[in-house]
């Protein structure tokens, strides 16, 4: 491991107050209790989603600050960016990129086709279902699925597989359009979609309208257990408003008639659970264990998520001065991983084109663009090998034992990368 020491205070410059302020006049967005605690203040961020063609387009930039609810527990963005502006223009997400992730989807349907008994008489219904990474896996069984999304790019990809595609945001409304027209669910899935919502009422809401009385909602987010204790801050951006722990969102679906009677821990995404919700109340010794787990650790209270802008401080001041550290002894560096954390994560860092050299990324609708903020050109995968830059900063640390896979070759040359999470170290 390698890493400079030094220690920063705090969020970003201003933010202690600035942040204060907002929190007190800000409402819950699941229990909408007035009054939210600072946690977290990473200062004016661009949309993680909005790639600029050229290195000098205009670019917007929103406060990212995050709050915690007293109330219900949920740790939460403040600011509102609104949903047009990040998901419907040129959405740049596909899932079907990382192989990763289709090995998780197949491996998900093949269980709950399984378990559920599904067949051609069922009913599955993906929310943000992306490019049909998923509901292909239950098409190619047999099993009739819906997908619902509403970037144009992915939903178009989807139907291209045989997923068909409603191109619009799921809500109550469309929910009570799909049930009034018989579609109801045997299966909602809702995929890493739970953490994207801003009205969170309404989209549950939906899910208890479209799932039959005897379906279930399964649900995967980002587990904020993981999240802080790894120091895991890249996965908080404009996008991303709200990330859950079981009592978060256990409160939020029983307000709807929904109850979480399953949860697993999954290590997708740096640490996730998968939540089985039902309208039933029968919740299994998974969802004790964890509700019990939480109150031990002092998640109900905002202490948990005190020293938490420290640590991010303290994880992004020692990343700018390993990079800087680097260029000082004449390293060239990249970095793998155009995504949605990589943005945050050299934003952070205060990175930019003339610290890293290009980002690569196996996404081609990234390629010729720019890294949102810090402007670093988006190359394809192949430029590591190419140009064998001596170090890469791995921004999908994610997947980080698929990508130290996939670059043997660059590794076997000499290339070495840095792993930012949970702490700076060179591998």
């Amino acid at each position: 491991m390698r890493s400079i020491d030094g220690v920063v205070t705090g969020v970003a410059p201003g933010g202690v107050s600035r942040l204060a302020g907002r929190c007190a006049g800000a409402t819950c967005r699941s229990c909408l209790t007035r009054g939210l605690l600072p946690v977290l203040d990473l200062g004016d961020m661009p949309l993680t989603s909005r790639f600029p063609t050229t290195r000098g387009a205009a670019e917007a930039r929103f406060p990212l600050e995050v709050a915690f609810c007293p109330e219900c527990t949920l740790m939460q963005v403040v600011e509102d960016v609104p949903t047009e502006e990040m998901f419907k223009f040129d959405y740049p997400y596909y899932s079907s990129f990382s192989q990763a992730l289709l090995d998780h989807a197949k491996a998900s349907a093949g269980s709950m086709i399984a378990s559920r008994r599904l067949g051609a008489a069922s009913l599955v219904i993906e929310l943000a279902s992306n490019d049909g990474y998923m509901l292909r896996n239950y098409v190619e069984a047999g099993i009739p699925a819906l997908g619902i999304d509403p970037a144009d790019g992915p939903a178009q990809a989807a139907r291209d597989v045989g997923v068909t595609t409603i191109c619009e945001f799921f809500t109550s409304e469309l929910a009570r359009k799909l049930a009034g027209a018989g579609e109801r669910a045997d299966v909602v899935l809702a995929n890493n979609v739970m953490a994207h919502v801003p009205d969170l009422n309404d989209f549950v809401k939906g899910i208890a309208t479209v799932l039959k009385p005897t379906g279930v909602a399964v649900i995967e987010v980002a587990y904020a257990r993981d999240l802080v204790g790894h120091c895991e801050f890249d996965t908080i951006y404009h996008e991303h408003v709200c990330n859950y722990s079981v009592t978060a969102i256990q409160a939020l679906f029983a307000r709807h008639g929904l109850f979480v009677n399953h949860v697993e821990q999954i290590a997708i995404h740096g640490g996730s659970i998968r939540v089985f919700a039902e309208h039933v109340d029968e919740p299994k010794a998974s969802v004790l264990r964890l509700l019990e787990e939480e109150r031990s650790l002092g998640m109900h209270e905002h202490a948990y998520y005190a020293t938490f802008g420290e640590r991010v401080s303290n994880l992004t001041a020692n990343l700018r001065g390993l990079v800087d550290s680097l260029r000082g002894e004449g390293q060239r560096v990249a970095a793998y991983g155009a995504a949605a954390k990589g943005v945050i994560m050299v934003g952070a860092a205060g990175l930019d084109d003339t610290l890293i050299d290009f980002v690569v990324d196996r996404n081609v609708h990234k390629h010729g663009k720019f890294l949102p903020g810090a402007r670093i050109p988006v190359r394809p995968v192949e430029a590591l090998v190419e140009d064998m830059p001596g170090y890469t900063l791995l921004l999908a640390w994610n997947f980080k034992e698929e990508i130290l896979r996939q670059q043997a070759a660059y590794r076997e040359r000499g290339g070495k990368f840095i792993v930012p999470v949970p702490w700076p170290e060179v591998v």
